[in-house]
């Protein structure tokens, strides 16, 4: 159980002070351990994700520091409840064409590490990349839509990909793009969530283990938002590039691990 807690924790601190979530680093630690079944480190990530964006956010809000732009995050954030459901769906879909399981994780891991990489890549050359703002309400929710099905399928919350999107469309800087990632965040993962529920299609896991999790993505999520108004964005950039190309490097594993059982 320390494994489980240790893990939400030290990856909700990071996810609540990039804005990546934390799932970004739960799944693919948890898949490298092997300590659950894909199906059911998914469905724990997706709930210790969902925990802590749920505090980080509702705390934000009630404090009024949020960071978060409604007329932008909100139509993001609906379509990324829509993509939640999709992304569901997908993965179920993907499951139940692979009778070894590990074969569903090598998929996702191979995935996640394109899109690690290729946000990787991104943020080490974004200076000289030009941004956007993208404002119409139909667009937010067509790129909130996208996100959702990336973080819903590969069970991480939303990880590095927001942030690169918020960079590029919407023309954000690092902290900003963190709170408003986590906004997108509880909005898809609760739709992910009520659709498990509501289709009682959730894998096989352990309540302790969920509880522990959870306990711990909270935990994560507020000694995480305590240092994030502490560091300056230069700082937490340098942290985001660090934990990415962590992330690459354990993917690979994953995929290799995946392909061998």
């Amino acid at each position: 159980m320390a494994v489980f807690f240790l893990v939400s924790f030290l990856a909700s601190i990071v996810g609540a002070i990039c804005g990546i979530g934390g799932g970004v680093v739960i799944k693919p630690v948890l898949d490298m351990l092997g300590l659950e079944t894909v199906a059911a480190i998914s469905f724990l990530s997706g709930c210790t994700v969902l925990s802590m964006s749920c505090y980080s956010v509702t705390r934000a809000l009630a404090k009024g520091d949020s960071g978060v732009d409604l007329k932008t995050g909100t139509p993001l954030a609906l379509g990324a409840a829509l993509g939640g459901l999709a992304g569901k769906q997908l993965f179920d879909l993907v499951r139940s064409l692979f009778e070894n399981q590990g074969r569903v994780g090598a998929v996702q891991a191979a995935c996640l590490g394109i899109i690690t990489l290729g946000t990787l890549a991104y943020t080490l050359n974004k200076a000289r990349i030009p941004t956007h703002r993208v404002a119409a309400p139909p667009a937010c929710v067509a790129i909130g839509l996208c996100l959702g099905i990336m973080s819903s399928f590969l069970g991480i919350g939303g990880g590095p990909i927001n942030l690169v999107v918020l960079y590029f469309f919407f023309s954000m800087d690092t902290k900003t793009a963190a709170s408003n990632s986590l906004y997108i965040i509880l909005f898809s993962q609760l739709a992910s969530l009520l659709s498990t529920l509501v289709t009682r299609t959730a894998p096989d896991f352990r309540w302790p283990v969920l509880l522990v999790m959870v306990c711990g993505g909270v935990c994560g999520g507020v000694v995480g938002r305590t240092l994030n108004k502490r560091m300056d964005n230069r700082l937490v950039e340098r942290l985001f590039i660090g934990l990415m190309a962590a992330i690459v490097l354990i993917c690979v594993y994953n995929v290799y691990r995946g392909l061998s059982a």
